[in-house]
This record gives C-alpha cells, structure tokens and sequence, in this order.
C-alpha cells in the first residue's frame, strides 16, 4: 500500500493505493523480512495530512512491523535467515553523535523514520539495517507484537520520562492504542499508584476501567484528585490545557504526539500561567523512540506480560483501518495481518 502524496482525509477516502512492486534486495547490513503483521499508528494519519516532514514519495507506511528473516545481505552479523524479528519508527540514526553516543539515537540529526524516509511494513516485503530490527520474545502472536513496536515502546519512553515513582497519580489523556498498554505497564511497575483515565468517547472510559483505572471522566473533567504525572496520547490541543489544570504543585505533563491535529485558538489563549504553569509545573514532549527504549520495552512486555487487545484487518484494507482511526473508532490498535 503506497502512499504518493498529502491527502486531506476529509475529502480523500482512500489515500493509500495497492501496488505491485519488486521485492528489495538487501544490501551491506541490510536484512530482507517477509512481513507478518503491521500495526496502525495515528502516526501514519499524520504523514497523510501532511503533518511531519514530508515522506518520501512514493512511500510504503508501517512501522509496527514484525515478520522474519527472509535473506541476510552482506556484513550482517546477528540475525539468520528465519528469525523473528520487529521494525519499530527508528529505521536508522547515524551511530556517531553524541546522542547516539548516549543512547538517544531518538534525536540523531540523521534520523530516518520507518514509513516516511524509508519503505515500511504497509507491504509483504521490506528491507532494514540489521541494527534496527529487534528480536521479539516468542510469548506474542504476530498481531500482538506489532503493536508494541510503536504505540508499546513510545508509551515506555513517555512512562519513563514522566519520572515517576510508585504512589504519585498519574493521569492517562486519551484512552487509544497506546494509553492501554501503558496502563498495564504502570499497574505492574507502580502498584500503590492511582490512574486516572481522561478520554472523550465513553466506550473508552469503560475499556479504561475494564484494565484498572482508578477513575474515568471526559478530557475536558477536573481529576478527584491532583496528578503527579500525565501522559497526554491525544491529536487536538485543548486536552494539554486540561490536564495542566490536574496537574498537582511540581508535576510533569508528557506530551506523546509528534503533532497535533488541531490548535484550538480560544483554549491556547486560555492558558493561564497562574493557574496551568505556575508552581513549577513541567511539560515535556517525546519526540520518536531510541533503539533501547524498543529493546527495553519489549523485555518488560514479556515479563508482565502485557496483552493489546488488537482489531485485525487485511492489507488491502488498510484505508479503511486509517479512516476509522481517524475518527476515533478505536479499541486497543489496530493491526494488518499481512500472512
């Protein structure tokens, strides 16, 4: 399934197109995967709509993808022909510079997405740089994993950033693909901690209590009680707003979207620093995923283990997939079952 140009979805029902194409041939440290699965990712919406930085056109999207070896090329060392193994967002980094150096190949100067500046999991085939292709424990089905390659592995590095301890509240804006595993990471890493659930839809509340949550309201509800730490996995502006009226006195906002679909002008003005900002309030952003954060994950997930509750659909379905994503018919992720 490609995708040729920006398409306001909208008016654009069927931005991606199926296409035959050659199978790549993997060159110097490059492996070949035969694609099993590959998750749906908000992401992708994203890329559509022009958001992100331009892809490369024409681009396959996909970067929740699990498959195997089909054939390693030349200098590969690690994986053998047959292995399972993952692609998540990071596609390759320059391995160099000092946040390379540090683990941070996540804000690497030549960081190449999966799905954008390179082909994806949208497609029976794809090649990766060995280096980026992780092995997945065998506990997950195919259709398990792929969803932990984004919606996983960004939820672990935006649980991590929030610098939480067991006992603080935490707070989960938006209630998608990504919020329902970090809801299971936080019940297993801080069990003494509350979790209160803020999303629109009241499908999602209850979903959110059917895996633990404290408490569920609307996006736009005060919280019973004041968080410590939010995770906001939303596409609009104005929940930001709300959730730093929750925040309590030194309490950390993450903000776990490459964008936002809408600035809503009335709700910016609306900020207030007395009462948004003030007492050393903090908002971060999380901008991609590092190589460790997809290996770290993916061991927690196991040791849980976590379980996504996944939507499947076929390949050539996957405009539709997007469309319902887009208008938020959502329950855990959704996932193209490729073979």
């Amino acid at each position: 399934m490609v995708l040729e140009k920006i398409c306001d979805l909208r008016t654009e029902r069927e931005p991606l197109r199926l296409v035959d194409m050659p199978v790549p041939e993997p060159v110097k440290g490059e492996v070949l995967i035969r694609v099993h699965a590959c998750g749906v990712c908000h992401t992708e919406l994203d890329e559509i709509e022009g958001r992100t930085p331009p892809p490369r056109f024409p681009v396959v999207p996909g970067h929740q993808v699990i498959g195997s070896v089909e054939e390693c090329g030349p200098g590969t060392k690690r994986l053998k022909q047959g292995d399972r193994v993952g692609v998540a967002w990071i596609y390759s980094s320059c391995g160099t510079c000092e946040f390379c150096r540090e683990g941070d190949d996540n804000l690497c100067g030549e960081f190449v997405a999966t799905g954008r500046d390179a082909n994806g999991g949208y497609a029976e085939y794809m090649v990766v740089p060995e280096t980026f292709a992780f092995t997945v424990p065998d506990i997950f089905k195919d259709v398990e994993a792929a969803p932990l390659l984004c919606a996983g592995t960004i939820g672990y590095r935006s649980l991590r950033l929030t610098g939480m301890r067991d006992g603080e509240n935490i707070g989960l804006v938006g209630f998608g693909a990504s919020a329902h595993l970090v809801i299971q990471m936080v019940r297993h890493m801080y069990p003494s901690s509350k979790i209160f659930v803020f999303a629109r839809s009241p499908g999602e509340r209850d979903f959110s209590r059917e895996l633990g949550a404290s408490w569920a309201g609307d996006t736009t509800d005060s919280s019973p009680e004041k968080l410590h730490r939010a995770i906001d996995t939303t596409p609009v502006w104005g929940t930001i707003v709300h959730a730093l009226g929750n925040l309590e006195r030194g309490g950390r906002l993450v903000i776990n979207a490459i964008r936002k679909e809408e600035i809503d002008k009335e709700e910016l003005l609306a900020l207030s620093y007395p009462e948004h900002l003030w007492l050393e309030k903090e908002i971060k952003s999380v901008a991609n995923v590092a190589s460790r954060d997809v290996r770290e994950f993916l061991d927690l997930a196991a040791s849980i283990p976590i379980r996504p509750e996944v939507e499947i659909f076929s390949l050539d379905e996957a405009n539709r997939a997007l469309l319902e994503l887009k208008e938020r018919k959502i329950r855990g992720a959704k996932v193209l079952k490729i073979v």
